[in-house]
């Protein structure tokens, strides 16, 4: 971890206006939740047309619950890690604006974070296809699946977004109008090239925001959209930025 790195993180961090974090699935890769294309993968063992299409889910739900099954369990266990810990900090001490996220886990809520933007739904709550009942899918148990609405017992179906559906819309708002206004991003355990998402740490680019790249390896953002990648896993530069934003906020006041 390059300490120089952390300090630059953190002294862009304290001089910019409005602050946020982009994360991906590599941010709970250390939650224990493997990223979807990873070769530990959901789509590995499922094919996404066949398992993950909203037309797939239509057609045949029991089949589809089968993958969700696998998916809610890794996700039911998981806990936040320093890094989803880390940002929730920033949030707190009034250094960052928002958190807009591509996962479906809940775990910056679970973390403490108040401002989070889910790009591609969560798993955390289930709505009926039929009469729009939504169920908190926390009371949940793996025996209590496929769900079932608890009002007319048709099925339920996670309010994540399947490959065919559009991104929600309020989402895609609140992000753009983020990304158009922040002066720093945090962009976190994402490669950045599955779009609508994708275009996030560009448009901030375009309006003059550093672009802060937290990444274990470079991706298509290094050295093109990110100012400078801090290469390494996300549980450990966002403490350490953390530490080092209190560490300089100390000595201003002293």
């Amino acid at each position: 971890m390059d300490h120089q790195l952390i300090e630059r993180a953190a002294k862009d961090i304290l001089q910019s206006k409005k602050t946020i974090a982009f994360t991906g699935a590599g941010i709970s890769v250390e939650s224990g939740i493997p990223d979807f294309r990873s070769a530990q993968g959901l789509w590995q063992k499922y094919d996404p047309e066949e398992y993950a299409h909203i037309h797939a889910f239509y057609a045949n739900p029991d089949k589809v619950w089968l993958m969700l099954k696998d998916m809610f369990s890794l996700i039911i266990s998981a806990r936040p890690n320093p890094a989803h810990i880390g940002l929730a900090e920033l949030e707190r001490m009034g250094l960052l604006s928002s958190v807009i996220t591509q996962n479906v886990d809940g775990l910056h809520q679970a973390a403490g974070s108040s401002k989070v933007i889910e790009f591609h739904g969560s798993h955390r709550t289930l709505t009926c296809l039929k009469c729009s009942n939504r169920v908190d899918g926390t009371t949940l148990t793996l025996d209590d699946l496929p769900a079932r609405c608890p009002r007319c017992s048709s099925l339920l179906k996670p309010d994540v977004v399947f490959f065919g559906e559009p991104i929600p819309w309020d989402a895609q708002i609140a992000s753009f109008e983020e990304s158009q206004s922040c002066t720093a991003v945090l962009v976190i355990g994402t490669s950045a090239v599955v779009y609508p998402a994708a275009s996030i740490p560009f448009t901030a680019k375009e309006r003059g925001a550093t672009v802060i790249e937290i990444n274990t390896e470079p991706t298509p953002l290094t050295g093109q959209i990110s100012d400078y990648l801090i290469c390494g896993p996300a549980g450990k530069i966002i403490p350490a930025i953390v530490d080092e934003v209190k560490k300089m906020r100390g000595s201003e006041k002293s």
